[in-house]
């Protein structure tokens, strides 16, 4: 039995490696669903569908616990998932909580009703999908009172990611910060909400000014997940090898995945 990772591509990569490095002794199987990449641009119904079709892959390997490292999925599916669809021994978590625990300085699990936050003014870059759900403004509203978020839909920079192409991805981050600071001149801080954009993090903190705070989500998924774990022991098993899949060419998510995390990872076929 290990924790399942699952993203839409690689972008997921960065919670993984996260969470290897906060929690060395824990297995991973991670899943990437290439094939179906990007989520961002497709609607509510295909993304339930997809996502759930990749829990029930990482179900049967063994993983009782599984993350959704994809704002997109987190955002369009996790809900419905958890309130029709995940059996009662299994667990799915997103990776939308965590950030905005940080962003509104709570601690995990604080279910106090809403309170106003030193951050006014938030910008928040996602996939037009998770953009359009609103599901970070929502679970927002649970925690803080106040806060103005403007949401810019970063459409192209996860494809260009997902091809290699940094430099393209670079002038769409500049692209999209200029866009979104047409409506919004001065952010106090900015939400990276997909899992792709962290590789991306000194495009962005560089195009929105020093003096923004730029929120990743890695880190604080794996803080998340190492305090989930020490609560509930029982959804590790005794497995002790970390897997790779990808419903894609494995041969070439490999060499991708290789490319991101700058050590060799082999996927095979899912």
């Amino acid at each position: 039995m290990a924790v399942g990772i699952f993203d839409s591509g690689l972008g997921g990569l960065t919670v993984l490696d996260a969470a290897q490095r906060r929690l060395p002794d824990v297995p991973f199987v991670y899943l990437g669903d290439s094939a179906h990449a990007p989520y961002g641009v497709r609607d509510a119904d295909d993304i339930f569908d997809l996502t759930c079709a990749a829990v029930e892959r990482l179900w049967d390997e063994g993983c009782d616990l599984v993350i959704l490292a994809c704002n997109t999925a987190s955002a369009a599916a996790l809900r419905r998932m958890q309130e029709s669809w995940v059996p009662t021994n299994k667990r799915v978590l997103g990776v939308f909580v965590p950030l905005i625990e940080a962003l509104t300085e709570r601690q995990w699990g604080d279910n106090s009703p809403p309170r106003e936050v030193g951050v006014q003014h938030v910008a928040l870059f996602a996939t037009p999908a998770t953009v359009a759900s609103r599901a970070f403004q929502r679970e927002l509203a649970f925690r803080a009172v106040g806060v103005d978020v403007e949401a810019q839909a970063c459409g192209g920079i996860v494809d260009a990611i997902e091809d290699g192409d940094f430099i393209l991805a670079d002038a769409m981050v500049r692209s999209h910060v200029d866009a979104l600071k047409r409506k919004m001149p001065k952010p106090q801080a900015a939400i990276l909400g997909c899992t792709h954009y962290p590789l991306m993090l000194e495009s962005f903190q560089h195009a929105l000014g020093e003096d923004v705070s730029v929120y990743s989500q890695a880190n604080l998924v794996a803080e998340s997940l190492a305090d989930y774990l020490g609560r509930h022991p029982t959804m590790v098993g005794s497995g002790t090898q970390t897997a790779f899949l990808t419903t894609g060419d494995p041969k070439r998510v490999s060499v991708r995945a290789t490319q991101f995390l700058k050590r060799e990872i082999v996927f095979s076929q899912a």
